[in-house]
C-alpha cells in the first residue's frame, strides 16, 4: 500500500464520529438482506469528505484503485469525489481514463449516494457527445447499482435539454423490481419536466398506468394537486 493511501486511511479513521457511523448503518440499510448489507462506516459527513478530497488533487489512478477497494463507505465515496474533481479539470485523455476506471469499478460504486454523486458527473459527462450504448448496457445489468448508474447518468444530458436517452432508459427500467430504481426513474422524469413539462407529460400519458406507484409519485411530485390526484387515480 502506498504512503498516500495509508495517510488517507489514517485521516478518515481520525475524522470519523461513532454516533454518525451508527446512524449511517441504519440510514443506508446495512442489515442482512438490505441493499447496503455489510457496509461499514467511519462516520463522516459528505461536506467533510469534499474538503478532504480537495487536498488530494494529484493522486494516481493506481492509488485510487487501492482507496476505492474498501469495506468503508466513506473511503469509497472519497475515492469517487477525488476522481470527479480530477475529471472536471482534466483533458480528454484524463477524462477517458477516469471514465474507463469508473465503469471498470462499478462493484465499488455500490450505494445510492455514491452513484448519485458520480454517475452524471463522470459517465454522463464523458458520453455527452459520444455513443450512449454503454448506458443502455448498464440499464440491462443484473446489478442494481449499474442500473441506477445508467439512469442517473442521463441527468447530465437533461441539464443540456436533451431528453431522449433519459426517457428511453426510463422506459427500459419501467418494470424494474427495485424500489431504488423506481425512485431514480421517477426523479429523472421529474427532472425532464422541470425543463419541458410537455415532454414529461407526453411520456407519462403513455406510460403512467404501467408505472410502479413510487415511480409515479416521484415523477409527478411537483404537479399541482388536482393534476397529481388525477394521475394517481388513473384519470388522465
Amino acid at each position: 500500500m502506498s504512503a498516500i493511501v495509508t495517510k488517507i486511511k489514517m485521516e478518515l479513521e481520525k475524522t470519523g464520529d461513532k454516533k454518525i457511523a451508527l446512524h449511517a448503518l441504519k440510514f443506508f440499510k446495512t442489515k442482512k438482506g438490505e441493499y447496503g448489507e455489510g457496509d461499514e462506516f467511519f462516520g463522516i459527513r459528505v461536506p467533510v469528505l469534499r474538503k478532504i478530497a480537495k487536498t488530494y488533487p494529484d493522486i494516481s489512478i493506481s492509488d485510487i484503485s487501492k482507496l476505492i477497494d474498501s469495506k468503508y463507505h466513506e473511503q469509497r465515496l472519497l475515492a469517487v469525489l477525488i476522481i470527479i474533481n480530477a475529471f472536471k479539470k482534466g483533458d480528454e485523455n484524463i477524462k477517458k481514463t477516469i471514465y474507463k476506471f469508473y465503469l471498470n469499478n462499478t462493484e465499488f460504486i455500490n450505494n445510492w449516494d455514491i452513484v448519485d454523486i458520480s454517475a452524471s458527473n463522470i459517465a454522463g459527462a464523458y458520453l455527452e457527445d459520444k455513443d450512449k450504448k454503454p448506458l443502455y448496457d448498464l440499464a440491462l445489468s443484473k446489478d442494481l447499482w449499474e442500473r441506477r448508474i445508467s439512469i442517473i447518468s442521463t441527468h447530465h444530458f437533461i441539464k443540456k435539454n436533451s431528453f431522449e436517452d433519459a426517457l428511453n432508459i426510463s422506459d427500459i427500467l419501467l418494470t424494474d423490481k427495485e424500489d431504488l430504481i423506481h425512485k431514480a426513474v421517477g426523479w429523472t422524469i421529474r427532472e425532464v419536466g422541470k425543463r419541458s413539462l410537455e415532454t414529461e407529460e407526453f411520456f407519462l400519458k403513455n406510460q403512467y398506468k404501467s408505472m410502479p406507484r413510487t415511480m409515479l409519485r416521484y415523477a409527478i411530485e411537483k404537479f399541482e394537486e388536482n393534476k397529481r390526484k388525477k394521475y394517481l387515480k388513473g384519470e388522465i
